[in-house]
């Protein structure tokens, strides 16, 4: 398969009131291939969302770039002019589902208007009927009636304002598509219309590729085929979403499963517990290790060196000083601990 999506080195920070530089994502590398979807996950203040904006290569204050490269599909965006992204890359390249997708819609202006709005936005020489047409069929895939169309936004539901937000992010049918957490405040039932729909659109071949961002693990093995975990700003693992869900390796994401409940089959039994401590404060990044000072496997070698991105499976990487069959001994070694001492709950 052919790399849709190439992030090499990205650095981007936020720029404080006071002066300060906190990198929220840094020297971040992955790649995305043309078809398929990478979930990304974390805890709050991760950097998840940070990446996502970051990926599109425009930037707003406080938000700036620094460092790195983001390529789609051969083109690497981040010296191109913003006003050039915003006409060429934005919508077509890339498109953005936000966080708070509900709250996106102006809600003084009917939808039909947003469509209209981004493809003059793009150049698109349309008529209104067919600007109307096109946007009735698109509407159709998403199970939204025309009717929406001369709709303010205020006279939808919840789902359907996100699939409306849905449809008027990918009417451009983008090659990556990022989805930042476009379940969250959503009842399960919206949540599964949600998820089936973005599929379809994959299948279709409206969208090409996926960025899904969500701080719900479960979600992720059900709408991802690879999984990619931050921390402080880095990332400290990837793998298969079956890996990552029932293998994970690095400490931190380790932790990280074990401190939800997972309803798959194969999970029963894991021990459930939460981790200990907070992030680091990123105006001040740790020497070694970011997550070494929450890690109970952690000693002072850790604490003070650098850590190197190690290789598992193929596919698999992982940010940890410890090789792969150590930290499978230390685990097996210290689940018994875990029962007698910490008070874990097994599920």
């Amino acid at each position: 398969m052919s790399i849709m999506l190439e992030v090499k080195e990205l650095t981007t920070f936020y720029k404080t009131r006071m002066g300060d530089s906190v990198r929220s994502v840094d020297r971040v590398s992955f790649s995305l291939e043309d078809g398929r979807s990478l979930g990304i996950a974390g805890e709050s203040g991760c950097g998840k969302s940070t990446l996502a904006m970051s990926v599109m290569g425009y930037y707003f204050p406080p938000l700036h770039y620094e460092s790195g490269h983001i390529i789609i599909d051969g083109k690497d965006i981040t010296s191109l002019n913003p006003d050039v992204i915003r006409k060429t890359v934005l919508g077509t390249d890339v498109a953005y589902i936000p966080q708070a997708a509900m709250n996106a819609l102006n809600p003084t202006r009917k939808i039909i208007r947003f469509i209209e709005d981004v493809l003059q936005a793009h150049g698109k020489e349309m008529s209104k009927k067919e600007i109307r047409d096109m946007a009735e069929e698109r509407f159709g895939i998403l199970n939204l009636p025309p009717k929406v169309l001369d709709q303010y936004a205020v006279e939808l539901s919840g789902g359907m304002k996100q699939r409306t937000v849905i449809a008027i992010s990918t009417i451009l049918n983008p090659k990556v598509l990022i989805a930042d957490e476009p379940s969250s405040a959503l009842d399960v039932s919206s949540q599964k219309i949600v998820i089936k729909l973005l599929h379809d659109l994959m299948e279709k071949g409206f969208v090409r590729s996926m960025l899904f961002i969500t701080h719900e693990l479960p979600l992720l093995y059900n709408v991802t085929d690879d999984i990619m975990v931050m921390y402080a700003g880095e990332i400290v693992e990837r793998g298969s979403a079956k890996e990552m869900i029932f293998d994970p390796i690095m400490p931190y994401s380790k932790g990280l499963m074990n401190s939800i409940i997972v309803p798959e089959e194969g999970t029963r039994g894991h021990v459930l517990m939460a981790i200990p401590g907070a992030p680091p404060n990123l105006k001040k990044r740790p020497e070694g290790c970011r997550f070494g000072e929450r890690c109970r496997f952690a000693d002072p070698e850790c604490r003070k060196t650098a850590v190197p991105e190690q290789t598992g499976s193929p596919g698999r990487t992982y940010r940890c000083r410890h090789k792969l069959e150590e930290l499978y001994e230390i685990y097996e070694n210290d689940l018994p601990n875990l029962l007698d001492n910490t008070g874990g709950a097994e599920v």
